[in-house]
């Protein structure tokens, strides 16, 4: 199978969402793997069943340190990990808008509510106090604002009569469970899959004056209507496993350039010359931003005089 996709998780006390991760990735068509677990203290239990099952800690007391400083410390040891993706399970700080910004789409939290109802604390006393009856859980991506990020599942659970917050909180744990380890296994695979690959590179690429999308050689090719193209998308061309933007740069100076920097992401394209560089979009970390602004350059490279000048007046304005 593929490689798995390498995941922190970041806990503070017991770490039960964390386990469950954890054994959800032991079977064999799993699309992730945990690399590492880290606290910000030192007593959680969650350290010592992480440590017991062979998977790499990592502990810093946050108390005595600015929020920022501790989150860079955090930052620097899940990158040593080798992790793409953090999953919170449990992390009881609240994070810096940097750490979030540096980890954009690839950070996930788990909430026991229905978001966005009741972000925050005490869940399950205001969902009984406000007479609801389901209560659950949301698994979303981290943002800036708190319990806000993009939902990417939920899981309902009723609410019983006689209920209170810890028989609620026990059940809602068990839903919480189960949804974790698919969200985290559906948002890895997802970034690596080539018809959501596809899908982003064409809202970028069509989203350019007068661009227009056609199918060339087999792929997904970008163009100027009636004119000359800008970028492809190659997936698994002649059986090679990868997925890739193929963009027009400056030469062969600047392919040699990009492949020296960087040899897993970029590569010469078969049969396009000196004139393309092949980007790898399936490797989990792809910056999207960047690859708007590949796609925005290449087209500026092929485009007529008349639609450049029409551009640069309106970015004028």
């Amino acid at each position: 199978m593929p490689s798995r996709a390498p995941v922190a998780v970041l806990i503070s006390g017991s770490g039960t969402n964390m386990a469950a991760l954890l054994y959800a990735s032991r079977a064999e068509d799993c699309p992730y793997e945990i690399v590492l677990v880290a606290s910000n203290k030192a007593d959680a239990g969650g350290l010592k069943l992480a440590e017991a099952e062979h998977v790499p800690t990592f502990v810093l007391p946050h108390k005595g340190m600015a929020r920022e400083d501790h989150d860079m410390a955090m930052d620097a040891a899940i990158r040593s990990s080798g992790a793409e993706y953090v999953a919170l399970a449990g992390y009881m700080r609240i994070l810096t808008s940097g750490f979030v910004a540096r980890w954009e789409g690839r950070m996930l939290n788990i909430h026991p509510s229905l978001l966005p109802k009741y972000p925050g604390l005490h869940t399950h006393e205001r969902a009984l106090e406000a007479g609801d009856a389901q209560a659950g859980c949301t698994v979303h991506l981290v943002t800036a604002k708190l319990d806000d990020g993009p939902v990417l599942g939920q899981t309902a659970v009723a609410v019983l009569p006689g209920d209170n917050a810890d028989t609620l909180a026990a059940r809602v744990l068990i839903a919480e469970h189960q949804l974790y380890s698919r969200c985290v296994a559906a948002l890895v695979s997802q970034t690596r899959d080539p018809q959501w690959l596809v899908t982003q590179v064409r809202t970028l690429a069509v989203a350019q004056p007068e661009a227009d999308e056609v199918t060339s050689h087999g792929m997904p090719c970008f163009g100027i209507v009636g004119g000359k193209k800008f970028a492809y998308v190659s997936m698994d061309h002649h059986g090679d496993g990868k997925t890739a933007l193929l963009v027009k740069i400056s030469g062969a100076n600047e392919q040699a350039m990009l492949i020296d920097q960087d040899s897993e992401r970029y590569y010469r394209p078969a049969y396009f010359g000196d004139g393309w560089i092949a980007i790898r979009l399936d490797l989990g970390d792809t910056d999207w931003e960047a690859i708007g602004d590949w796609l925005a350059r290449s087209w500026r490279a092929v485009a007529p005089k008349k639609l450049t000048r029409l551009q640069d007046i309106a970015e004028e304005f």
